[in-house]
């Protein structure tokens, strides 16, 4: 196996089933649909609630998929739940800005909120090899509305992208990756919130450093963030490097958002990486800076080592600890999918933090596969962390390893050697010991259909108080799905409902359907 690689200074297009970028998995083998919903009186505020009804509804992204005749132009199917048809969104849909080309990855990247706050969900939709202009992979973020009339029914799309007089400051330069990361929610003074990573924006002279857009309010002001930032609310830990990435991953809570590095060096150690904890109070306009985290930290578990790939990805919920009257902190969990186990190479690991209300942290759990009393073994090349997925069902009651639930992607798994990187999936409370709860579901063991190679079971995660969506973009066609599991499945367990091409209203044919998914 070798490590997650990091391309310098200037990525040309990769186009793979790994999801075509430096921070994938790096494997050295390697308009409505009949029955749409009917019109509804008003949005209902459920959870990804896109057309009013109150049913919670599913989008399923297929980057790879062609469209118009274009490969990989990309598209979202949103599935609208209680069995009322489905829609197809691509930049050919109504009023979506531009038109497909290939290469474009529409649907890269998800998230899902109330972005101009009328009770009905709105779908962030990240595509960040969109061209803009002669610059190619410039990248790309649109909001698509959800509304009483039904998905893309109301309100125009918006889209953000940089160039002059464009949402976003910065001229759109050729392998930004604008929206390959995307989290979005609303904060704890109900505003509305959405972070894009931009991980291929030079600061300056500084190639791939990267940089974020904070996008908040229902006017969707915007705030730039980089590692070079620094103002009344504080500096941003770091300094913009060659090759940080800053913006690969992120991930949010009502009072908190965090923003990964996977290529931050830690001193001589190229490829560490780093992750940056803000507040969402305002200073001026930005995000306060909290603090950032690194092996490097006598306070952070492990130490820092080459390609270790420290917050590769990213997973937070609201905490509320015992004796609390109010959920003003965040779990926020840090995969290190290149992590070395003694002699074990890449094998993976998982760290999980405390960040309290003040703006302090406190590493709370190490979680491998050799951790006491957890499922599977260790393994060279298991990659351990590469996605992460998480909920609180509870969060306004005291968390518990019931109700805070950490879903970790081991894409290099293999049961045998017929089977390699077939993959699965590790489900562990979040709080107390990371073996006293856990499950693991792999293909044929839970997660429907037969193990074959290159399944990478993992890589595609999200998770809600609905349960713990698994995609199977990749492997045999007959086993390209999207299924959800109960958070408090048992090892082995069945999923409770099951979204696949050709099934259940769903039109055939795809060619990485859930990719993404939310």
């Amino acid at each position: 196996m070798s490590r997650p690689t990091f391309p310098r200074p200037r990525p040309a297009r990769r186009r793979t089933a790994l999801a075509a970028s430096a921070f994938v998995l790096a494997l050295s083998s390697l308009g409505l649909a009949p029955g749409a919903v009917a019109a509804a009186a008003a949005c209902s505020g459920a959870e990804s609630d896109f057309n009013g009804d109150g049913i919670r509804d599913t989008a399923i992204a297929d980057p790879e998929a062609t469209v118009a005749g274009l490969t990989e132009a990309g598209l979202v199917r949103i599935v609208y739940g209680g069995g009322k048809g489905t829609y197809e969104l691509t930049q050919d849909s109504p009023g979506v800005p531009g038109g497909p080309e290939a290469g474009d990855r529409y649907g890269f990247s998800l998230a899902v909120y109330d972005a101009d706050l009328d009770g009905c969900a709105d779908l962030a939709v990240g595509m960040p090899y969109e061209d803009i202009g002669t610059a190619a992979d410039a990248g790309a973020v649109h909001i698509v509305y959800g509304s009483a009339t039904g998905f893309n029914g109301g309100k125009v799309p918006k889209e953000h992208i940089q160039g002059e007089g464009r949402t976003l400051s910065g001229a759109a330069e050729a392998g930004d990756w604008v929206g390959y990361a995307l989290a979005a929610g609303r904060t704890s003074a109900g505003v509305p919130y959405l972070i894009a990573g931009i991980p291929g924006e030079s600061i300056g002279t500084v190639e791939d450093a990267g940089g974020a857009v904070y996008i908040h309010g229902t006017g969707q002001t915007v705030a730039g963030i980089n590692q070079d930032f620094e103002n009344a609310g504080g500096a941003v830990p770091g300094g913009a490097e060659t090759d940080d990435r800053f913006g690969a991953s992120v991930a949010a809570t009502p009072t908190h958002f965090a923003i990964g590095s996977p290529g931050e060096a830690l001193s001589t150690t190229t490829f560490a990486g780093c992750a940056t904890v803000f507040s969402h109070t305002l200073v001026s306009g930005w995000p306060k800076p909290l603090f950032g985290l690194g092996q490097d930290q006598s306070d952070v578990t492990g130490a820092e080592e080459f390609g270790d790939g420290f917050a590769t990805a990213l997973a937070m919920v609201p905490h509320r600890p015992a004796g609390a009257t109010s959920t003003t902190e965040s779990l926020l969990a840090v995969g290190v999918p290149g992590e070395d186990l003694s002699s074990t190479v890449d094998t993976g690991a998982v760290q999980i933090f405390r960040v309290t209300a003040s703006g302090t942290f406190s590493d709370i759990a190490w979680i491998a596969q050799d951790t006491a009393d957890v499922e599977q073994e260790s393994e060279p090349g298991d990659f351990f962390g590469q996605r992460l997925a998480a909920v609180n069902t509870s969060p306004n009651t005291t968390t518990t390893g019931t109700t805070a639930r950490l879903a970790i992607g081991v894409p290099g798994e293999e049961s045998a050697e017929e089977h390699r990187e077939k993959g699965g999936v590790h489900i562990v409370p979040m709080v107390g010991a990371p073996g006293a709860s856990d499950s693991w579901i792999d293909p044929g063991w839970g997660i429907p259909g037969e193990p074959a190679p290159l399944q990478l079971a993992g890589m595609s995660l999200s998770g809600s108080t609905a349960g713990l969506y698994v995609g199977m973009p990749y492997g045999p066609a007959a086993g390209h799905a999207v299924h959800l599991f109960p958070w408090n499945t048992a090892n082995g367990g069945a999923p409770s409902q099951t979204f696949k091409p050709g099934e259940n209203g769903i039109p055939a044919g795809d060619t990485a359907f859930g990719a993404t998914v939310r």
